[in-house]
């Protein structure tokens, strides 16, 4: 081949649009398949459930989540997890944080071996207290330099309709978060990279506890003085849990920190905060679980994240409010009056 030839070739390379495969057909799941894919990238989504997969594939539209959005071409849809893994240069997954273990390890054998996994889940471990990326190193067998992590105010709804939007891709490997800001950034969307995985990863995870405890306190009745002492204090916790695990400060006060947290406890289209005001009115558990449709991950995830602090030294009030009204049947009058009656101290202790 002439050098001529051989640069045509590579040009044509180059050209290639990027292939994804995008684990769950969630609603994160899918607005971020169509942010891929108007970013360049051909998407492969996986899905359980035959007639969504199908939907997509005919009528470019997720019935289930996003019925009034037409998805780019560049996005179809199986229900086979080898075809959508097959040659992706990312493999992202949006599944609920307690399910991933057990559906990676279905998973990990179909996995192109260059791909970059990339985590868009909120979540810590039930039991090992891990975040998500440790979970996709450990089951995976992939160093921490091919795992991502995409985080954010990311509401999907809104990205969905293609609102404007910021991101956070982090990765320990520098070049792997540029490689994903690359691959999902858009007129719309527009992903800054960060090494620092373990504070990204936290901002997501802690930032659904707090959004549980505004909403019961929009539940209650509460005024704006009330939650945002709850979203201060709660980025407060936040970062002293981070700085104790080897994150830097400075992360939670950006997109993946303060930026997640407001969007996170304000918006009604947050899950967490729903979930919180139907237990602030007095609903219990399993009533709202009965009539939440999505899952809400700070409901399972206040458990572990008390269970990292715990194992930090570090202390949490809020997040140590939420499990007691959450998963121990306390009242929330009782918890915020034991809440607001903690000895008094500096601000920065």
């Amino acid at each position: 081949m002439s050098a001529s030839d051989e640069g045509v070739a590579e040009q044509a390379r180059a050209e290639r649009p990027r292939k994804a495969a995008v684990f769950g057909t969630g609603s994160w799941g899918t607005a971020f398949a169509m942010v891929l894919a108007d970013a360049g990238c051909q998407v492969t989504l996986w899905g359980r459930r035959a007639e969504i997969t199908e939907a997509i594939n005919s009528t470019r539209r997720n019935p289930a989540y996003h019925p009034d959005v037409e998805l780019p071409d560049r996005v179809r849809a199986t229900t086979d997890p080898a075809e959508a893994a097959r040659d992706a240069a990312f493999t992202v997954l949006s599944v609920p944080s307690q399910t991933l273990r057990a559906n990676l390890e279905s998973w990990r054998g179909l996995l192109h071996p260059a791909t970059v996994l990339v985590s868009l889940m909120k979540g810590v471990e039930l039991g090992t207290a891990k975040r998500m990326s440790e979970v996709v190193e450990e089951v995976a067998g992939v160093p921490a330099e091919r795992v991502a992590v995409l985080t954010g105010p990311n509401l999907a709804r809104e990205i969905a309709a293609r609102q404007p939007a910021a991101a956070v891709a982090a990765c320990a490997d520098e070049e792997a978060a540029r490689a994903l800001q690359s691959a999902c950034h858009t007129p719309y969307f527009r992903p800054y990279t960060s090494t620092d995985v373990v504070g990204c990863e936290l901002g997501g995870a802690v930032k659904n506890v707090i959004a549980l405890a505004v909403g019961i306190a929009d539940g209650m009745g509460l005024g704006d003085n009330s939650k945002a002492s709850l979203i201060t204090r709660g980025l407060a916790e936040t970062t002293r849990l981070g700085m104790a695990m080897g994150a830097d400060a400075q992360t939670f006060a950006g997109l993946a920190g303060m930026g997640d947290l407001v969007a996170t406890c304000s918006s009604p289209l947050s899950r967490n905060h729903t979930f919180g005001t139907n237990l602030g009115r007095g609903m219990t558990l399993q009533e709202t679980i009965a009539v939440t449709e999505q899952t809400a991950e700070g409901v399972k995830s206040c458990q572990s994240v008390l269970d990292l602090a715990r194992r930090h030294g570090v202390e949490m009030p809020i997040t140590r409010t939420v499990v007691g009204i959450v998963h121990e049947g306390k009242s929330p009058h009782v918890a915020l009056k034991e809440l607001m009656s903690r000895s008094a101290k500096p601000e920065r202790a």
